[in-house]
């Protein structure tokens, strides 16, 4: 009888550290983690689908507008730049890294929006029916990459909350000591005015005609 009530206690104990545990948050730390890069990730595919947009944007462009060459080899290096830039997961805690991507990033959004102004030269590429599914395709993503980038800033604030505030704090300095805050997003200078484009010399070539 008192070997049977001995393993009882032992398999009540066995459920209940656990359960105990879990109570006082030593899983809420690598949950918001995961969460976190969750988040990171789709911010990554965002840009990843703007990028992909580029070369059929700028080609287009191109096809009415070869005289804007500056503003065409401006949006085809920043692409570059931008997509050379690797990250991953571990991106999000290294602030060189993390600043260097948001950098690149940054810089293909403001040529990108010299690029879109440019086309108020053209009014045959205004009208043209590839470049207004682009440009559609374009402003989507623009605006799913300020989703992505505002969810992620929540999911990067409260995880790092987490890592300061008590009771987590106490699993943040002694089980996930290796843990380190996330960078935030913030917004650029440049990013509170829009684009600016220099109309007073006319164009040196003549658009093509769309049959």
């Amino acid at each position: 009888m008192n070997r049977l009530v001995r393993n009882v206690s032992r398999t009540a104990l066995i459920v209940a550290i656990p359960a105990a545990l879990a109570g006082c948050g030593i899983n809420t730390i690598p949950t918001q983690d995961e969460a976190t890069k969750a988040a990171w990730a789709e911010v990554q595919n965002q840009y990843q689908r703007r990028a992909d947009l580029i070369p059929n944007l700028v080609a287009t462009v191109k096809g009415y507008a070869a005289q804007e060459k500056d503003v065409l080899t401006a949006v085809t290096q920043a692409r570059a730049s931008a997509t050379q830039v690797k990250v991953d997961a571990s991106t999000i805690t290294d602030p060189a890294q993390f600043q260097k991507f948001a950098a690149a990033q940054d810089q293909l959004s403001g040529v990108l929006g010299r690029l879109m102004v440019v086309q108020e030269r053209y009014p045959e590429l205004k009208s043209n029916e590839n470049f207004l599914a682009l440009q559609s395709q374009l402003e989507g993503t623009e605006n799913r990459i300020t989703i992505a980038r505002r969810d992620y800033n929540a999911a990067a604030q409260k995880y790092n909350t987490t890592l300061r505030t008590f009771p987590s704090i106490l699993w943040a300095k002694t089980v996930y000591s290796g843990q380190k805050p996330a960078q935030l997003f913030q917004a650029t200078a440049a990013a509170q005015s829009a684009p600016t484009v220099d109309f007073s010399s006319p164009p040196t070539a003549t658009p093509p005609k769309v049959n």
